[in-house]
């Protein structure tokens, strides 16, 4: 069948009308998507962890934004190894509705480079509170000089109060680290890594007047809710650590104005 120009034309006009409707509902739902993702940091993106016992456990290493419609609800960011994919949804699910919550579940550890991707993460702000737990990631030899610990830990808090002169700061400790072959045992070589680490941070946290969640404390004697890998933990474990990070959170958004 031979189409005539008159229909051609109309046709043509019919598409253009056609396209002209169209084109806002999907610049509309473009901008949607984007809202929800957010905007990631690419430095964040390239995170890797290389040592097998310390994967990440769930979704990946990211920097994960919550969808912002009212401009004057404060805003949370949880900072994170894999224990933060363990009890980040409680977190958001108690929050919900007082806050937005952000995510950066990072494999990084003190470290300056830690420091200058913090700097970038902390841009996308501002933040009301800053939850963070970092300790998971360091023990592996050669990561963290002893003589470094402490300056490298001093000025990420430095760099937290620089960028969020506002925002409140509350540290959490790092969770103890098992015998896998063994869960009722500490792990000899990492674990006691770890406990000095979490008393350096402690003197630093409360000489510079940061709230502390000892995770520590809250899982060394609940080893029979580890998960197996001597790591991670069940849920039982990661709702007891998500009530007192919720807790700790709403006690310093209490504190802002």
């Amino acid at each position: 069948m031979t189409v005539t120009q008159p229909a051609q034309n109309r046709a043509g006009r019919i598409a253009q009308r056609l396209v002209r409707g169209v084109a806002p509902w999907l610049g509309l739902l473009a901008l949607s998507f984007a809202t929800q993702a957010g905007p990631t940091n690419t430095a964040v993106g390239q995170a890797h962890e290389s040592n097998s016992r310390l994967p990440a456990d769930g979704p990946g290493w990211r920097l994960e934004k919550a969808t912002i419609t009212d401009t004057n609800r404060p805003r949370v960011l949880l900072i994170g190894d894999s224990i933060l994919q363990g009890y980040s949804r409680r977190v958001i699910q108690v929050l919900q509705g007082k806050a937005y919550v952000d995510l950066w579940v990072t494999p990084l550890w003190q470290s300056e480079h830690f420091n200058q991707v913090l700097a970038s993460v902390l841009d996308q702000g501002p933040y009301a509170v800053i939850h963070m737990n970092i300790g998971l990631h360091g023990w592996p030899e050669g990561r963290i000089k002893a003589e470094a610990y402490e300056p490298l830990t001093r000025a990420f808090v430095k760099i937290i109060r620089e960028k969020c002169p506002k925002a409140k700061f509350i540290w959490a400790s790092t969770t103890p680290f098992l015998n896998k072959t063994n869960l009722n045992e500490l792990d000899k070589t990492i674990n006691p890594i770890l406990v000095k680490r979490n008393q350096i941070d402690a003197r630093i946290m409360s000489g510079a007047g940061v709230p502390i969640n000892d995770f520590y404390t809250l899982l060394v004697d609940k080893r029979a809710w580890n998960r197996g890998d001597g790591v991670h933990w069940k849920l039982s474990a990661y709702q007891l650590l998500a009530g007192a990070a919720a807790d700790s959170i709403l006690r310093e958004l209490a504190k802002v104005k």
